[in-house]
C-alpha cells in the first residue's frame, strides 16, 4: 500500500476514534436526573454508584460506596447542579437498611469543585442518626464538623448566604429550626449543589432515599434579625464542635460545675444550670444577685457566685 495513502488512512482512523471518544464523554456527562444536571462518583470508589429519580414520588434513590467523606478526601456518589449566589437545599433523608457502618452518610452538599479534596460544606445524616454540618474551608485540608443536638431529624436544610453556610433541622413536628451550625466557607463563583451518599466502607454500597427535595434561591434577608445563642462543647484534642443547646435568646459565659455533670451560664441576670447532655435548664438561687453578668462559678460549699453587674459594666 502507498505510504502516503496509509498515513492519510491512519489519520482518518485516529480522527474517527477521537470523535467517538468525545461523543461518549458528552453522553456520560449529559445525564440529568430530576432537578439535577448530572450524577457521578467523586473520589475513589470500588463500586460505581447510581442515582434514580421517581417523578411520581418526587424522590431520589442514591447508592454510593467509598471509604469516607472526611479528612482530606471525599469518596461518594453525587447528584449535582451548578449554581451561583445564594442557595437553599431541603430534603427528608432515610436509609433503606439499618445495617452497615454506623457512620455511613447521606448529605445535602454545597461544593466548590468535583475534586476529592475540594472546599465544601454539607449536612450529613449518619446511619446512627448523628447529624452534623461538615466542612472543609481550604482545599486539601481536613474536614471539621458541628454536631447537632438533634438526632435523626425529620427534615434537613442547608443554606448558603454570601460567605456563610447554615444548618437547619426539624424534629418530629417537621418545623425547621436553626440548629447551631453556621460557618464561613470560601465557596465562590460557580459551585455544585446536590445530594451525596457514602457507605463509609470501601467494600460495600449503601442506599439512601431523599424525599421532598427542594432546591431554590432564598429570598433576600429583610426585616428584623434574630439573635441566636448556642451552648457548645469543643474537645481539647480537636476542633470539632458539639451543640448542646441553642435558642433565639441571649445567654453567655458558660462554665462547668465542679462535678462535671452540668453547665452553668447567665441569662437575663440569673444563673442557669443544664445537664451536660442537654435538656431543660433550671434557675440557680442566687438570692439578692439578680443582675448577674460575666464570670461566675460554684463555690466549694455548693453556692453560686457571680459578678453583680449591669450590662453597661457598672457595679
Amino acid at each position: 500500500m502507498d505510504r502516503k495513502r496509509t498515513f492519510v488512512w491512519m489519520i482518518a482512523l485516529s480522527m474517527t476514534s477521537l470523535l467517538l471518544a468525545v461523543a461518549n464523554q458528552s453522553f456520560a456527562q449529559a445525564s440529568p436526573v430530576g432537578i439535577f444536571e448530572n450524577h457521578q462518583d467523586v473520589g475513589t470508589v470500588l463500586h460505581p454508584g447510581s442515582t434514580q429519580f421517581d417523578s411520581a414520588k418526587k424522590s431520589y434513590t442514591i447508592t454510593g460506596s467509598g471509604t469516607n467523606m472526611w479528612f482530606a478526601e471525599d469518596d461518594f456518589q453525587f447528584a449535582w447542579k451548578k449554581m451561583s449566589g445564594d442557595v437553599s437545599l431541603t430534603a427528608e433523608i432515610s436509609f433503606t437498611t439499618t445495617t452497615g457502618n454506623e457512620h455511613k452518610k447521606a448529605a445535602l452538599m454545597i461544593r466548590q469543585s468535583l475534586d476529592a479534596d475540594s472546599v465544601y460544606a454539607d449536612i450529613a445524616r449518619h446511619g446512627n442518626g448523628l447529624t452534623a454540618l461538615q466542612f472543609r474551608d481550604e482545599k486539601g485540608t481536613v474536614t471539621r464538623e458541628v454536631v447537632s443536638n438533634i438526632s435523626s431529624p425529620a427534615k434537613l436544610r442547608i443554606t448558603k448566604r454570601g460567605d456563610y453556610v447554615y444548618m437547619s433541622l426539624a424534629g418530629n413536628d417537621g418545623d425547621l429550626q436553626v440548629a447551631g451550625g453556621w460557618v464561613r466557607i470560601p465557596i465562590q463563583g460557580t459551585f455544585y449543589v446536590g445530594l451525596g451518599v457514602c457507605s463509609h466502607d470501601k467494600d460495600v454500597s449503601e442506599t439512601a432515599i431523599f424525599s421532598n427535595v427542594d432546591l431554590m434561591t432564598p429570598a433576600p434577608a429583610s426585616g428584623k434579625t434574630t439573635l441566636y445563642s448556642a451552648l457548645s462543647v469543643v474537645p481539647v484534642a480537636g476542633p470539632d464542635v458539639s451543640v448542646v443547646h441553642i435558642a433565639a435568646e441571649h445567654f453567655e459565659a458558660p462554665n462547668w460545675t465542679r462535678d462535671g455533670k452540668s453547665f452553668i451560664y447567665n441569662q437575663d441576670g440569673h444563673i442557669l444550670k443544664m445537664p451536660v447532655e442537654g435538656g431543660k435548664a433550671e434557675t440557680v438561687d442566687t438570692g439578692f444577685a439578680t443582675r448577674v453578668n460575666n464570670d461566675h462559678g460554684i463555690s466549694p460549699d455548693g453556692h453560686a457566685a457571680g459578678d453583680q453587674r449591669s450590662v453597661a459594666g457598672k457595679t
